[in-house]
């Protein structure tokens, strides 16, 4: 005969009923999210959407991209709030030539810009003509066919009217036909840019040599950049601290033309860019 003291349903009832999960457990978890977020964004990858048409034909606006945030060490630009008061990076690093970087705007406003690194310290960066000379050795050069931007509300068709122009593609979408060249550094690494015909106001930029601790950067839509060849008293960069650099970037993880509405969750598929996607720099 079972025992009533060692049956099942006596052990059921004698165990200590389990504590029901409270609100400070809720919290608990929130803050670890929270935290972990935190943690990935400052010293792994952070998110960044491309402002302005500087970049082209390599980042749109509407772009998306994750930066690397460990390739050059860290400053004190990198810690969120303003909590950091060292200077320099730790440990040191430095972007190569042609790497594509994310940046604290060095003045007043609390912005951030992307642009590619051109010169580094001790470079002699001279431009002629709309010509990147480096050390003495213009850049090479070579015209290649016009990038095909489609006309969307957040990517308009700008510039000089003898070298952009607006055409109807096969499918019956609007087109902005930009000039487009690709330029190649002395170490053979190679990307597209856009040049249009005439003076542009950064087509002349006197030799300087790139002080140590900073950096020459130029956008990749060579006459719709305020880089830097403009000082910041032009609203330009002008030579950019190596401790304002954020990140590299790193790949695509989304892009919108501009035409979603956030009352229609459908637009928010068909404005999407679905080609670059992934696309890397």
């Amino acid at each position: 005969m079972e025992d009533p003291e060692t049956s099942p349903a006596a052990a059921a009832a004698a165990a200590p009923a389990k504590p029901k999960e409270g609100w400070w457990e809720t919290v608990r978890f929130l803050l670890y999210v929270f935290l972990g977020a935190l943690i990935l964004r400052t010293f792994v990858v952070a998110p960044f959407s491309i402002p302005s048409g500087s970049m082209l034909p390599n980042l749109m606006i509407g772009d998306y991209l994750f930066i690397a945030k460990w390739p050059y060490g860290y400053s004190r630009h990198s810690l969120p709030f303003g909590i950091a008061r060292f200077d320099g990076r730790v440990p040191a690093g430095l972007p190569d030539r042609g790497d594509v970087v994310v940046f604290r705007y060095p003045g007043p406003q609390d912005e951030d810009y992307v642009k590619r690194v051109i010169g580094l310290p001790g470079d002699r960066i001279e431009v002629r003509d709309g010509i990147v000379i480096l050390n003495g050795a213009p850049l090479a050069r070579r015209r290649i066919a016009d990038f095909a931007m489609e006309i969307s509300p957040n990517s308009p068709c700008r510039g000089a009217a003898e070298a952009v122009r607006s055409v109807t593609g096969q499918d019956g979408r609007r087109l902005c036909l930009y000039p487009r060249y690709r330029e190649t550094l002395p170490d053979g690494r190679s990307y597209d840019i856009i040049d249009q015909i005439g003076d542009g106001l950064g087509d002349q930029y006197a030799a300087t040599i790139v002080p140590e601790g900073q950096l020459f950067v130029m956008g990749d839509n060579r006459d719709d950049s305020m880089d830097s060849r403009f000082d910041r008293s032009q609203h330009g960069v002008g030579l950019l601290p190596v401790e304002n650099v954020l990140g590299e970037a790193l790949i695509n993880f989304w892009s919108t033309d501009g035409s979603a509405e956030w009352t229609k969750p459908w637009t928010w598929f068909s404005a999407a860019r679905w080609s670059r996607f992934g696309g890397t720099y």
